[in-house]
């Protein structure tokens, strides 16, 4: 027999483990590691963004690829950016679909914004929602690309349709700012603004609850979730990406 969950019930719930798992130790197996490791911002908010391109599959081998993709880039990531050692890449692998050619997509993209912003923080100021920006920023990476779609756009979800749960868990990372976990390095952005990453884990604990109904793995999906979470806290309603997170991966639920 399924356990229909009361607000009260998914709210009481959703806050104790978000206080169970949104902890400084959270950071040591967590792919948010890399961008913790620098000070500069654009070194900070190029890490995030690139790791959290790769963000899918086992933690384990995330945070292996993510390793690899930080070492080619050296003790700086801007710097890397916008010296165009990316032109050096080749086809290697460095996570199961995402190859080197991908990575030079994508940093050629962020090379071309440096040229416009002194932060990406500034591009994703420029349109009054999330999504927007998010469609901002795959124009810029195409554009960088002669506006060829290539294999790397495939790693920038489209946000008209998709869960877009890559770049949604980097603004978590950058936007969030209760200094446990998340960066909180850009400040221009609210909280409240934010969209739920759609994990699959997330997805799985959130049917359980019945905070999610549609079946779809798309926008909609994330629009509806994030929806209700905002009843429990309007302020921050992705802070629960945690809850969601922990309780599929741990199989408390």
């Amino acid at each position: 027999m399924i356990h229909e969950y009361s607000f009260d019930e998914q709210k009481d719930l959703l806050n104790l483990m978000s206080e169970r798992f949104n902890t400084p130790d959270f950071i040591e197996t967590d792919p948010i590691q890399f961008p913790h490791k620098f000070k500069l911002k654009q070194d900070v908010e190029i890490s995030a963004l690139l790791t959290a391109t790769i963000t899918w599959g086992k933690r384990s081998n995330i945070l292996k690829s993510a390793a690899k993709m930080h070492e080619i880039m050296g003790l700086s990531p801007y710097d890397y950016i916008m010296e165009e050692g990316y032109e050096k890449l080749g086809q290697s692998n460095i996570h199961r679909t995402f190859f080197e050619n991908d990575m030079a997509y994508l940093c050629r993209g962020l090379h071309l914004i440096y040229r416009y912003y002194d932060s990406c923080e500034q591009l994703f100021t420029q349109k009054s929602d999330v999504w927007q920006s998010i469609g901002l920023f795959r124009e810029y990476i195409q554009k960088a690309n002669d506006g060829n779609s290539g294999r790397g756009l495939k790693h920038i979800s489209n946000p008209s349709v998709s869960a877009c749960k890559r770049l949604h868990l980097a603004l978590r990372w950058l936007v969030r700012n209760d200094s446990i976990v998340d960066l909180g390095l850009w400040k221009e952005i609210s909280p409240a603004k934010l969209f739920i990453p759609l994990d699959v884990h997330v997805i799985t604990t959130s049917h359980k609850l019945g905070l999610l109904t549609r079946k779809q793995n798309d926008r909609k999906a994330v629009e509806e979730l994030t929806e209700k979470l905002c009843l429990f806290n309007p302020d921050d309603p992705v802070v629960y990406d945690f809850a969601l997170f922990g309780l599929g991966e741990s199989k408390i639920l």
